[in-house]
């Protein structure tokens, strides 16, 4: 849009002696005037794409600056060593950052890409293909770009790092810190902080395009700016709309396959948001807003592209046996046996049944239960119903009801309930259940409040206000007010001082780089095994990628440690596993976040003949013979050699 230059008035007004020269003097004043009234939409479009730009242009390097140094100031990042910066990454960021670190240290890019699928890690003593069992796209790319960007860096003699010597005080060794493109972890984060400069000009497009101002763009992005730490987890793609344009071409098509395929590759969640999205779109199909001709083009570039990602994820099972993948084929059934359901009501109960019973059928024709903890996590909300893998869920915050809370987004969205509902309203309906149901999935509803906050600039729902002058100064008030609680959240994020600091890890993480074979086994708690695989290279049974099925049984069994069952019971359970090592955590046994959620009563759910008695943990926190044998600890963590199985156990 930045190329595109309006047409000068004097192209199509030209003055010439020609055409003026039998006209009068206030004649040609008079038709100066309307050639110059004639060209104002060409400076007002002038004007737009100037707007445009700039917006464009200030944006995403605002946002980048932003995150850049929030996240400086919480960590001091760029003063921290290696392993300090590694043990910034945590749990499932921890996780995910070490295929990375293994394809940017393997001799070349292809034999990185080899160890990843042929990964011996993660799960020992399972071969695992990380790219199938994960959505390792976006560190496949960070890498290739990494290992491109320091190749070009180095044929051309250009440094690409600034190091020097940290002195920590207080009795600790000086560490090397290093920043610059060049160092791994810092070109990791930038990269992560540049997309989400990018997706501010996302947002301010999709704000813009809804609204129909650019106005409304702004709208969004500052919607988005002040209430960031609600979202700050993961950017939200999402792609509504469709009841508001025209015929759907094969161009338009081809954008939406590609975007959905973009956001289905890095994020193992991506099914469920276009699962509101394709049943707000079938909800609108049902209320007359779309037409089923289109409906159906929507339908066939959505099921590609899941065929897309399938194959590009090497036949990951839970895509086809997701609830996204039973209600595009409800859908589709639907759409050709619309005569048989020509009732409104009867068209979403006969998809919202066949979509729950394909959904099963496929999961038990196909043997993939790696998501049932999902319905016994939705059960659970609903019913008394718990078991050990749900408790480990809803007893963190972030999976409990949502709090009510005032945030800055302006509450345009309540005029929705008296106009006609079209497939946005019906999405952010979606995703305001899920919120309240869930608390970690704001960010879901947040972005998409940020983005229907700009129809306050609509003039076909506004309009009611009066002539522009009015309802944008209707807008500019109610931005005013959203700033006040948005800077209030703005500073209380840029007042976050801090460094990051977690000696006893580091200890840990040293004592094992030094006195452990490279093919030792670990098992603990699963944020402490991504620091273990990331920071020290060796193999771990379990870890925080909790989607999978077998996973969540490894973990259950290593977990037992925490458990008022014997100590031979769980020695024997490490044993089968292969286990060399387990890292006890004290806090892991004490930690209770409400009633009935510390680990030793979540454990009295799915093991009752042991109420009553103390925890294994506590007993071993205290002397872990005749079972285990301590062989490191300090204030956090206790390191315990487990025998080795024999043959029979095996």
């Amino acid at each position: 849009v930045c190329s595109r230059q309006p047409v000068s008035f004097l192209q199509n007004h030209k003055l010439t002696s020609a055409n003026t020269s039998s006209i009068s003097g206030s004649a040609k004043l008079s038709y100066l005037h309307s050639a110059l009234l004639s060209a104002l939409p060409s400076y007002r479009s002038l004007t737009t794409v100037a707007f445009t730009c700039s917006s464009h242009i200030f944006f995403p390097p605002a946002i980048r600056y932003h995150l850049t140094q929030l996240f400086e100031n919480d960590r001091h990042f760029s003063h921290l060593s290696n392993l300090e910066k590694e043990m910034a990454f945590r749990t499932e960021m921890g996780l995910y950052y070490s295929y990375y670190k293994t394809i940017i240290e393997a001799p070349s890019f292809l034999d990185g890409l080899h160890m990843v699928m042929n990964d011996r890690l993660t799960e020992h003593p399972l071969v695992i293909n990380t790219l199938k069992r994960f959505n390792l796209y976006p560190e496949v790319v960070l890498a290739s770009w990494y290992r491109m960007y320091t190749g070009v860096m180095a044929y051309f003699g250009i440094p690409t790092k600034m190091c020097w010597s940290i002195n920590r005080g207080e009795g600790l060794t000086p560490v090397d810190s290093c920043e610059g493109m060049g160092d791994p972890a810092y070109f990791y984060v930038t990269c992560v902080f540049l997309l989400n400069g990018m997706m501010m000009s996302i947002f301010f497009m999709y704000g813009s395009y809804l609204s129909g101002s650019r106005l409304g763009g702004v709208i969004t992005t500052l919607c988005f700016f002040f209430n960031h730490g609600e979202v700050s987890e993961v950017p939200l793609i999402s792609l509504s709309g469709y009841s508001n344009v025209g015929a759907l071409g094969s161009v338009t098509m081809v954008a939406l396959g590609i975007s959905n395929l973009c956001f289905m590759l890095p994020w193992q969640f991506a099914q469920f948001v276009l699962l509101t999205q394709v049943a707000s779109l079938f909800a609108s199909y049902i209320l007359g807003y779309l037409a089923a001709a289109k409906m159906q083009s929507i339908l066939v570039t959505h099921m590609i592209t899941l065929g897309v990602c399938f194959v590009l994820m090497f036949g990951n099972s839970m895509l086809l046996t997701s609830f996204y993948a039973s209600s595009l084929v409800s859908i589709w059934v639907n759409l050709v046996f619309v005569l048989f359901f020509s009732i409104q009501v009867m068209q979403g109960l006969a998809w919202v049944c066949s979509t729950v019973l394909l959904k099963f059928l496929l999961s038990t024709v196909l043997g993939a239960s790696d998501d049932a903890h999902i319905s016994g996590l939705i059960k659970s909300k609903f019913t008394s119903y718990k078991d050990f893998h749900t408790l480990m869920y809803t007893c963190a915050a972030e999976f409990d009801f949502m709090e009510l809370e005032v945030n800055s987004v302006p509450l345009s969205e309540l005029k929705f309930v008296s106009l006609p509902l079209k497939d946005d309203d019906l999405q952010l309906m979606a995703f305001a259940v899920l919120a309240i149901l869930i608390m970690r999935l704001k960010l879901f509803l947040t972005p998409h409040m940020c983005i229907m906050a700009s129809l306050i600039c609509s003039r076909q729902l506004f309009g009611w206000i009066g002539e522009k002058f009015k309802q944008h100064t209707v807008v500019f008030a109610v931005l005013a007010i959203m700033a006040i609680q948005g800077m209030t959240n703005l500073q209380a994020q840029w007042a976050i001082i801090g460094e990051f600091s977690n000696l006893p890890q580091e200890e840990l993480l040293d004592w094992i780089q030094e006195n452990t074979r490279p093919n030792a086994v670990f098992a603990g708690a699963m944020p402490t095994m991504a620091s273990v695989k990331l920071s020290t290279g060796r193999p771990i049974v379990n870890h925080p990628h909790y989607e999978d099925a077998g996973l969540r049984e490894r973990t259950k069994l290593v977990y037992s440690m925490y458990s008022r069952m014997s100590g031979e019971t769980v020695k024997r359970n490490l044993m089968k596993l292969g286990v060399d090592f387990f890292i006890l955590e004290d806090s892991w046994c004490t930690r209770r976040t409400r009633p009935g959620c510390s680990m030793p009563e979540i454990w009295d759910i799915e093991d009752p003949q042991n109420v009553g008695k103390t925890p294994l943990c506590t007993h071993i926190s205290r002397n872990s013979r005749p079972h285990f044998t301590t062989v490191f600890s300090n204030d956090i963590y206790k390191v315990l050699k487990v025998p080795k199985a024999t043959k029979d156990l095996r």
